[in-house]
């Protein structure tokens, strides 16, 4: 049996009135059974609850709405489902189906089928329970192919052969990655080997749909464990090989430098302790993430990846838009943390000068604490007293940060003096010369030659025009 309480009682006796009514039989599957075996929490959130009946998925919805008094069922038809919204549910209404892939298609076979033929195209065991809402059966659990088991034990394992389930559907390899990732469970070794055996198939499954698999596995606890299973087993070499290829360490002259693969998972993983904001932690994948084309030996200074920051913020747009992942201020804020994430670092290491605070604070604005954020967790060796000592230097840097930031108002900082006046008040016309001009003051500014201040930036603007405009 599966025990309920009785706000979600009421939802079930509903849908199992309407199913009676209509002669369907219907059940409760996927995910809000497993989860209610695994206990998981899910305050705060709308229950997700997915409805198999045999018969139409569409018609058992819209008998459901009537008895619920909602006016509002929303159809797919070319998919046989509906779903209906209500405060604090989600609930989806399919028919029993089954369904199988061409090996050159990304959109299933779809047939109408058994309870048994719908739970047997689920992907995972313990995404093949089912609870009956019959009314001989109501609250039984159906479970064929011992999803609670694997419950118990941690395990991730296909209902059916797992070369037959990722073939039918290869997306499915990611989701398995996925799942172990959330729940940290382990992948049944048969599992896991066909996804090795299976992994170029996941070329036929469109980008959208892997990302999202893939943003699922960035927002978890611990997202490292996703990446070293997507590595391990080649899916991630298919469809995100700049990432595959941070890994492995050159040796010259008995110099190597630290594997840029694992060190990225690192800084994700102490990224991922502190912020749940995934473009952060996409910035944190993509940080280093063009330092293979850029390395560089040298005899006299050994490793080098000089310019793998601003090639990784190019590099950015391109790999978002491979994966369908937005292309508005959420990439150019990952383009920003990347192209600058080299900055407060290297303020550890040299004498801090106000000049240096100032002009990081003004390109960096709002999001300055996120690439601090970002910094402190690139900060990554095996020597923790190292680590120690290099973390407690940064903090003068952002001690520095918030001192010139609370004197000198840089933080979203605009020069005092717009490009309309500085054109009013020489008689200068639109173009380059405006530019320049307002530049120069906005240097003069950062480089602590004048204070942030509309009297003394105008005062400045007369004393350069002539020398800059002769240029």
């Amino acid at each position: 049996m599966i025990g309920i309480d009785p706000k979600h009682e009421k939802i079930f006796r509903i849908v199992s009135d309407a199913a009676r009514q209509i002669n369907q039989p219907v059940y409760v599957v996927g995910g809000f059974v497993r989860d209610f075996y695994l206990k998981r929490d899910r305050s705060g959130e709308d229950y997700d609850i997915d409805f198999v009946t045999v018969g139409s998925g569409i018609l058992l919805a819209e008998k459901v709405a009537e008895l619920l008094n909602v006016t509002k069922v929303s159809v797919f038809k070319q998919f046989g489902t509906a779903h209906i919204a209500l405060e604090g549910y989600d609930l989806e209404f399919v028919g029993a189906r089954r369904e199988s892939y061409q090996r050159d298609s990304r959109n299933p076979v779809v047939e109408d089928g058994t309870l048994e033929d719908d739970q047997k195209r689920r992907d995972f065991t313990i995404n093949a329970l089912s609870c009956s809402l019959n009314d001989d059966t109501f609250g039984e659990l159906i479970d064929p192919f011992g999803g609670i088991t694997d419950l118990n034990h941690g395990i991730i394992r296909t209902p059916l052969d797992p070369e037959m389930t990722f073939n039918d559907d290869p997306l499915r390899m990611m989701r398995a990655i996925r799942f172990a990732t959330q729940l940290d469970f382990e992948i049944h070794p048969d599992t896991y080997a066909s996804i090795t055996t299976l992994k170029e198939r996941i070329q036929i499954i469109s980008a959208e749909r892997i990302s999202d698999e893939l943003n699922k596995i960035i927002q978890c606890p611990v997202p490292s464990n996703g990446f070293r299973m997507l590595f391990e087993t080649g899916l991630l070499k298919e469809f995100f090989p700049e990432m595959h290829d941070l890994h492995g360490v050159q040796i010259i002259n008995g110099v190597g430098h630290k594997d840029n693969f694992w060190h990225t998972l690192q800084v994700l993983d102490n990224v991922a302790k502190v912020s749940d904001n995934i473009w952060l932690r996409w910035a944190a994948i993509l940080h280093d993430i063009a330092k293979p084309p850029t390395q560089r030996y040298y005899p006299e200074i050994g490793w080098t990846f000089h310019g793998h920051d601003a090639l990784g913020a190019t590099w950015s747009k391109r790999i978002f838009k491979r994966f369908g992942l937005p292309l508005d201020d959420r990439l150019k804020y990952v383009q920003k943390l990347v192209r600058l994430h080299l900055r407060p670092i290297a303020l550890v290491s040299e004498i801090v000068t106000d000049s240096a605070i100032r002009r990081l604070l003004f390109e960096a604005q709002d999001d300055i604490d996120d690439l601090m954020t970002l910094c402190r967790a690139d900060i990554t060796s095996k020597n923790d007293k190292k680590v120690k000592k290099y973390l407690e230097n940064f903090d003068h840097v952002v001690d520095r940060l918030r001192e010139v930031e609370e004197k000198d108002r840089i933080r979203n900082w605009q020069p005092p003096v717009r490009g309309e006046e500085i054109m009013e008040k020489l008689g200068l016309p639109p173009g380059p010369a405006v530019g320049k001009i307002k530049k120069a003051i906005e240097n003069a500014i950062l480089e602590g030659e004048i204070q942030n201040d509309y009297d003394e930036a105008l005062e400045y603007m007369f004393k350069i025009k002539d020398e800059v405009l002769a240029i």
